[in-house]
């Protein structure tokens, strides 16, 4: 397994995340969009699991802030330039991936 965890230190769906992979002792890669954004590839890819529309965060303080619910506008081109739009945590397994937590989907990937 080849886990890695999108998300950022203060989101507790992420926290949890980590936690369920922690519990089962499965080493995993932790991405803090606090940090470091999400590149073109990565988004590319886990926009083939996941619609790219249901990725951006409309409830999110910064999509308020930035008045993008009066806006149109490229999806995979904001959350490129502003990863705080993002909804976590996202985690990808391979070419997987899931938003949120979902441990029933997780527990499957464990099993295989």
């Amino acid at each position: 397994m080849n886990i890695q965890i999108i998300g950022t230190k203060k989101c507790n769906g992420t926290k949890k995340a980590q936690r369920f992979f922690k519990e089962r002792r499965i080493n995993f890669h932790f991405k803090d969009l606090a940090e470091k954004g999400l590149s073109k590839g990565e988004l590319d890819n886990i926009c083939r699991n996941i619609d790219c529309d249901e990725l951006i965060d409309k409830n999110s303080k910064q999509y308020k802030k930035r008045g993008l619910e009066f806006m149109v506008f490229n999806v995979e081109e904001e959350l490129l330039a502003d990863s705080q739009l993002l909804k976590t945590p996202i985690v990808r397994n391979g070419s997987k991936a899931t938003l949120g937590v979902d441990e029933s989907i997780w527990n499957e990937w464990i099993k295989e």
